[in-house]
């Protein structure tokens, strides 16, 4: 009971620092993007350092449902630590865009169990789920192609893309660019499949930044890797 309580006490008290640290210009930010916290991440990360790896405390975080007591529980848990199932439902519980994002890239990608979940949530109907999927596809089209059917993955995305939610859509459009960025052999298609759909064609970019319209995604990275 003593390991329990203690962890209890801990919680307690991360979640009244993170409430010392709600910031409402910050949270009117974040809410313009679906993400319901106020809190800087910079200050986030420094507490997340200092707390160090604490699956336990994790965990605990994680079960609160505040949105920033999950995002500092995804930089202090151990990824590796998770069961399939348990990422599973908590991908189905982060409908914030942050917290979703952070597990997909933070936890799962470094579980062991992230090839059969990126096959599962790619195939589900909840857009949402699928979108997770999709960035798992990406990840792999970049650092482990061996196996992946990338003329079936522009064929759906030729097809499916153009229509669906703007979190799929988004996960799609960036499975496209690095299908097209990292292989020469399919980037006149994915080219033309951008420049045909022209999704995030009017997408506003900040100066200095890379619009995530395909067609310019694409010839810009495969320019700045000539270059080097």
């Amino acid at each position: 009971m003593a390991v329990t309580t203690s962890t209890e006490t801990m919680v307690a008290e991360v979640m009244a620092e993170l409430a010392a640290l709600e910031d409402p210009k910050a949270r009117a930010v974040n809410e313009r993007h679906g993400d319901d916290h106020g809190v800087n991440l910079s200050k986030l990360r420094a507490v997340a350092k200092r707390l160090k790896t604490q699956q336990e405390l994790a965990c605990r975080l994680w079960e609160t449902g505040d949105t920033a007591a999950r995002l500092l529980a995804l930089l202090i848990c151990r990824p590796k630590a998770f069961e399939r199932d348990e990422l599973d439902a908590m991908l189905r519980e982060a409908r914030t865009p942050k917290v979703h994002d952070w597990l997909v890239n933070y936890v799962v990608k470094k579980n062991p169990h992230a090839e059969e979940l990126r096959q599962t949530w790619s195939a589900d109907p909840d857009p949402v789920v699928a979108s997770a999927g999709w960035a798992l596809t990406t990840e792999r089209v970049a650092k482990k192609p061996e196996g992946l059917d990338l003329a079936g993955l522009l064929d759906v995305i030729e097809a499916e893309m153009k229509d669906a939610p703007d979190r799929l859509q988004w996960a799609m459009n960036h499975c496209l660019a690095q299908i097209g960025i990292e292989h020469a052999e399919y980037r006149t298609r994915a080219l033309a499949i951008g420049e045909r759909l022209e999704v995030l064609k009017d997408y506003p970019t900040s100066p200095g930044c890379t619009s995530p319209f395909a067609p310019i995604w694409i010839t810009e990275m495969v320019r700045r890797q000539d270059a080097k």
